[in-house]
């Protein structure tokens, strides 16, 4: 059941978000389309000054594929130099606790989740603070930064016409990185540090235990408590939507999310960048109907979500009701979150990309842990990631145009462009890249011993385990199941391209498919022209990404949880 508490949460979390997300969306639609928006006084020098120091001509446009090429190979340097700091942070600076180096195969996993926004982390020992300040936390800005961009390309394509380019990647990501994610992080994190979220470089503090603990015939009377610059890196992987934690338990941990408010604040830091987005949508192509009927579809998928999930949670196993406890199920999350900003952390974080968690989901009840497996599975695109979240559902608003098309007998067109065979096998290897991934990777895992030796759970609880891994590695989103040893050669190495085919493999046809509508011309509305600005047209997109997913996922749903909720009862 759901307390009146848990509903009251709920409600006022996307009322704010909405209120919130809605000035950010127009401040956003001013930086990309360089209009004045004030922070260009302050920052414009440094602007300028990286065009001036890198190369970069602002004034030149790029086609598709320039931009595309620029974009992969801005960040296959970045995921190199991160490599690097990795197998050498042992001799790099900023190293009081003299953490090693990675190994090479663990190394490449976690270059390749932070620079495809994924976060997924296998280590379970923190990082160095160089590596977390100059390689993660650089890499949260960057990732994010990267995926802001290719959707304003996207955009772009749709809104211009008769055009050969769809703007500029090294502007569009030094202005997301400059006028939108440096001035919210720096916001977030003054806002974090006030509720107790530690900021520095101190070393390691030891104190000893007022209950010693027995650990493997061991008794041990000390504890090792970390320190860190956590809010900084807390900030921004909450804005864009990267996940991770300073610490293994990530934002259950008390360092990194200590309050109620810390924890509403970091909810709302991962969610309103992909809402605003569907309002810069709306403001750049003229209408913002657009942009509101695509956001609309998101809350229609969300939101019920976050109720399931909370729902679910509030009931107790069966096992533990017939010993007379009753309350919902506690198990894996922080007394002073509770339930339902548990529940809330959990759907929001995996309807879009973020993957950052406050609670346990391996201690889920089964309905429960199905709901984030299930929203990811959609493609996160309720509201999917910073910039990923608008350009993945616009893939899914092509299919829903083209559907209804085929149901009148007429050439699907959206916002005056018609849609023609490029496009469409553009939009779909963009949408089926991600399930045939999941798929063939947890089949892989699930046939050979390197994949199911790392199985600490049997049944169909390891089998969800190895699948909710690929799903979010798949669609970068980097949350984990738990009860899966993924910190091997097999798991570190499959899991590394997966996360970097899930990222850049949508990406590319989706990029494809802006620079060839860039170039076609407007077409007159028509009688039979089907309206993608209202409610109806909202519904009619939800049940075109449900079919989807559904078709893709339900034989692994079958399988997995929903197996699982019939063994509990």
């Amino acid at each position: 059941m759901i307390s009146a508490n848990g509903i009251f949460q709920i409600a006022f979390f996307f009322i704010v978000s909405i209120l919130v997300a809605y000035p950010l969306g127009l401040y956003m639609e001013r930086v990309y389309n360089e209009k004045a928006f004030g922070l260009e006084k302050v920052f414009g020098g440094f602007e300028r000054f990286i065009y001036r120091i890198t190369g970069v001509n602002p004034e030149e446009e790029m086609d598709w594929k320039k931009y595309a090429m620029s974009m992969l190979i801005f960040n296959g340097v970045g995921m190199l130099i991160l490599y690097i700091f990795l197998r050498w942070q042992n001799f790099l600076p900023l190293n009081p606790q003299d953490i090693k180096a990675a190994s090479p195969d663990l190394a490449f996993n976690t270059a390749s989740s932070f620079v495809t926004n994924t976060n997924w982390q296998s280590y379970s020992h923190p990082m160095s603070f160089f590596t977390q300040m100059f390689g993660l936390t650089v890499q949260n800005f960057l990732s994010a930064a990267t995926g802001m961009s290719i959707a304003i390309a996207v955009i772009r394509g749709i809104v211009r016409k008769e055009s050969k380019t769809i703007g500029n990647f090294w502007v569009d990501i030094t202005r997301s990185t400059l006028y939108i994610l440096l001035p919210l992080a720096f916001v977030v994190s003054i806002i974090l540090v006030s509720q107790g979220v530690i900021q520095n470089f101190a070393p390691y503090v030891k104190v000893y235990l007022i209950d010693p603990i027995i650990h493997s015939s061991q008794i041990i009377t000390k504890q090792v408590i970390p320190m860190g610059p956590v809010a900084s890196e807390e900030s921004i992987k909450m804005l864009g939507t990267n996940g991770g934690g300073f610490f293994g338990t990530n934002s259950a941990f008390p360092f990194e999310n200590p309050t109620p408010f810390s924890n509403f604040i970091e909810i709302l830091s991962i969610i309103i960048i992909p809402l605003g987005l569907t309002f810069t949508f709306g403001k750049m192509v003229g209408k913002m109907k657009e942009g509101i009927a695509i956001l609309l579809a998101m809350l229609i998928i969300l939101i019920p979500m976050t109720f399931v999930v909370t729902w679910y949670e509030g009931t107790t196993n069966p096992a533990i009701t017939a010993m007379g406890v009753y309350g919902g199920n506690m198990e894996g999350k922080e007394v002073n979150l509770g339930i339902a900003g548990s529940a809330l952390f959990t759907s929001v974080t995996t309807g879009t990309s973020c993957g950052a968690v406050n609670s346990m989901l391996d201690s889920y009840t089964p309905m429960g842990g199905f709901v984030p497996l299930f929203l990811m599975m959609l493609g996160e695109v309720a509201p999917g990631g910073v910039g990923s979240g608008l350009y993945g559902i616009l893939a899914f608003v092509i299919i829903a145009v083209f559907i209804a098309g085929l149901m009148v007998g007429r050439t699907p067109e959206y916002l005056g462009k018609k849609i023609d065979a490029f496009e469409m096998k553009m939009v779909t290897l963009s949408i089926l890249i991600m399930p045939l991934l999941v798929l063939i990777s947890t089949a892989v895992a699930l046939m050979i011993p390197a994949g199911k030796g790392a199985i600490l759970n049997p049944g169909p609880q390891g089998f969800e385990e190895v699948l909710y891994a690929f799903t979010s590695m798949a669609n970068n989103n980097g949350s984990a199941f738990a009860g899966l040893s993924a910190n091997n050669p097999f798991y570190n190495i499959l899991g590394g391209f997966v996360m970097l085919i899930g990222r850049f493999g949508t990406a590319i046809p989706m990029l494809a498919f802006a620079g060839s509508l860039a170039k076609k011309s407007y077409v007159s509305r028509g009688i039979g022209t089907l309206p993608t600005d209202d409610l109806t047209f909202s519904i009619w997109l939800v049940f075109v990404i449900l079919i989807i997913g559904a078709l893709n996922f339900f034989a692994a749903w079958s399988l997995g949880p929903f197996v699982q909720q019939l063994m509990m009862k």
